[in-house]
């Protein structure tokens, strides 16, 4: 009687050994299917910029690459804007991948920035010093990396007006007008203050930063969250003189990257303050790119959310890796949208055949289709360093956001 039992038994026992031993499996293969998606563009870009690395190890001093243009390479000096993005993805690669090669080339292109510390002529040295000794100190803790950081927030500091509250970007240009121009961009650097003052204990830092946030959010914004790229004030008593977009189609379009930056650097002030309105003014800004009726379904802009040759213009990059990686930071703060699917979408967009260069074309650059300035026609549809640094940043932060969970 027993044995029957058994018998009839027998099969529905096999089928759910069979089940349960499947079970794992789909669940593994749903977590190597998020692995692999990093695994696969980190694996690229270190092999990329390995081959990058390669191309300019022949010359006696180092190169700083900035961008590929008609079949070379531009190389650009330590004071020029962009100098800490290329060993900012060396330190994001180093991470990404633990291999200690990395970490020695990272540490030789950011000591090259050594003077930058002491440079006043324009308000990128948080750029600058930010991308390269900032992510150097937080990957070694090196000490002389933190005098680095105070000492360059200190000439940051320079370029501050009380009168004005805010920190100038560009110097005066008599032939367009500008006393005292300001841009979006400058919320970037202002990561660089905050850095100095949690390391210093001088508050002096902190308190501009305050200020120059807080005028922005006044000055720099239109009634729907979208910004000018450039406001020129009044260095006397800090009245505003134009209000230009020097870099997008007119000064009252809304230039892609610009709007980018000003995302990201709310994000970034509410990540060191916690003081809610930064959150908000970083949602509503979103709010303006998600409800742009020219803004691509795959995520990534088009170089002006206004220009009238959309969609027969360019993309930026840029401005999408910018966008991602700020993204994944909010969405750790915010749950006013999904802002983690948002990103997602611009990096499978931008890991895409459509903007990522095969292995060993583009100037070893990871992206391409990115553009600097088109009224200028300045680096249009070419891969840019900072591009790259921002899909990096953008894949760690992915990477440590689905490690967490």
């Amino acid at each position: 009687m027993l044995i029957k039992m058994m018998k009839k038994i027998l099969p529905f026992v096999c089928l759910f050994i069979l089940f349960m031993s499947i079970q794992p499996c789909r669940s593994n293969n749903k977590e190597t299917g998020k692995k692999s998606f990093i695994t696969k563009n980190v694996t690229f870009a270190s092999n990329q910029y390995t081959q990058l690395l390669k191309s300019i190890s022949g010359s006696t001093k180092l190169l700083n690459p900035k961008s590929y243009i008609d079949g070379k390479m531009k190389f650009i000096p330590a004071q020029e804007w962009t100098s800490g993005f290329f060993p900012g993805s060396l330190w994001y690669i180093y991470e990404l991948t633990g291999d200690e090669s990395w970490k020695t080339q990272a540490i030789k292109y950011t000591e090259m920035l050594d003077t930058i510390q002491y440079y006043t002529g324009n308000h990128d040295v948080g750029f600058m010093i930010g991308c390269s000794y900032g992510n150097g100190l937080r990957l070694t803790g090196k000490a002389d990396y933190k005098k680095v950081i105070i000492q360059a927030a200190k000439s940051l500091s320079t370029r501050y007006n009380p009168a004005t509250g805010v920190i100038q970007s560009w110097n005066a240009n008599k032939s367009k007008d500008w006393e005292y121009p300001v841009i979006i961009d400058n919320m970037m650097n202002l990561e660089l203050l905050f850095d100095a003052t949690e390391l210093s204990g001088d508050s002096t830092f902190y308190k501009i930063a305050i200020s120059h946030a807080d005028n922005t959010i006044k000055n720099h914004y239109r009634k729907d969250y979208s910004t000018w790229h450039v406001i020129d004030y009044n260095k006397e008593d800090g009245t505003i003189r134009h209000r230009n977009t020097s870099q997008g189609f007119s000064d009252e379009s809304a230039w892609s990257r610009g709007q980018s930056w000003g995302v990201y650097g709310y994000i970034l002030c509410y990540r060191k303050t916690k003081d809610k309105k930064y959150l908000e003014q970083a949602e509503k800004a979103l709010e303006f790119i998600a409800n742009q009726p020219n803004y691509p379904k795959d995520g990534v802009p088009y170089w002006d959310y206004d220009s009238p040759e959309i969609p027969k213009t360019y993309r930026d990059a840029s401005a999408g890796s910018i966008l991602a990686s700020a993204l994944y930071e909010l969405s750790t703060y915010s749950t006013k949208k999904n802002y983690k699917k948002w990103a997602d979408k611009i990096m499978k967009t931008l890991s895409s055949s459509n903007f990522r260069a095969p292995l060993g074309e583009n100037g070893n650059f990871i992206l391409m289709h990115s553009v600097g300035s088109l009224p200028h026609n300045s680096e249009v549809d070419v891969p840019l360093n900072y591009a790259d640094y921002y899909y990096l940043e953008a894949l760690k932060r992915k990477n440590d956001l689905e490690r967490e969970k």
